[in-house]
């Protein structure tokens, strides 16, 4: 037996559920892509990374808002049914999911785009420098 068979797999009923309350959650960079793609967002995207790496390189459309700094005042022109999509360096940083809790405790709609800034490389796409230090 191995580690993977050592854990009985969720009923099927269980994994369906768990998997589609994933799309709740989060979405992918190839989404966000096609939306930016498309002509405009219809979500607010925030790189919650330090100003400095988000002026290194950051995804089209996004405004720089350090995890940390997300409070509501920072959020007030956004009315409040605003859905937000955070995203940090990738699947080893935790700061899209820090960002998201902070979001959340505000009350605003959140998701984490999976897979970050490295998702978006291996996707294929490239990043912007910022033209003025966010």
């Amino acid at each position: 037996m191995s580690n993977v068979t050592a854990v009985p797999a969720a009923p099927s009923a269980e994994a369906l559920k768990h998997f589609e309350d994933e799309f709740t959650f989060e979405t992918d960079c190839s989404d966000v892509h096609a939306a930016a793609q498309s002509g405009g967002f219809d979500f607010v995207l925030l790189d919650v990374r330090s100003h400095q790496l988000y002026n290194e390189g950051h995804l089209p459309g996004a405004i720089s808002l350090p995890h940390g700094k997300i409070i509501a005042s920072k959020l007030e022109a956004y009315p409040q049914d605003t859905l937000f999509v955070t995203y940090c360096a990738g699947p080893h940083c935790n700061g899209a999911a820090r960002g998201a809790v902070r979001l959340a405790k505000l009350g605003r709609p959140v998701k984490i785009m999976a897979g970050g800034v490295t998702g978006w490389l291996d996707e294929g796409y490239s990043l912007e420098r910022a033209l003025e230090p966010a």
